[in-house]
């Protein structure tokens, strides 16, 4: 799995954050960052986050 997260289409909602802190965070303006790559257990919260991304700023790639 690969992540990619466009700041440019984030509107800072906070969902990713909410459903898997250990691999979002916000930036000081509330954009999306990612942590880290998800390990095997968060992988399922990750795909979640991306789901309820209002803005669809997060994409998950399954490699």
């Amino acid at each position: 799995m690969r992540i990619t997260a466009d700041t440019g289409r984030c509107v800072g909602a906070g969902q990713c954050v909410l459903n898997a802190p250990e691999v979002f965070d916000q930036d000081d303006d509330g954009l999306v960052t990612l942590l880290a790559h998800p390990g095997a257990d968060e992988e399922a919260r990750v795909r979640l986050a991306a789901g309820l991304c209002p803005s669809r700023a997060i994409t998950v790639h399954e490699d």
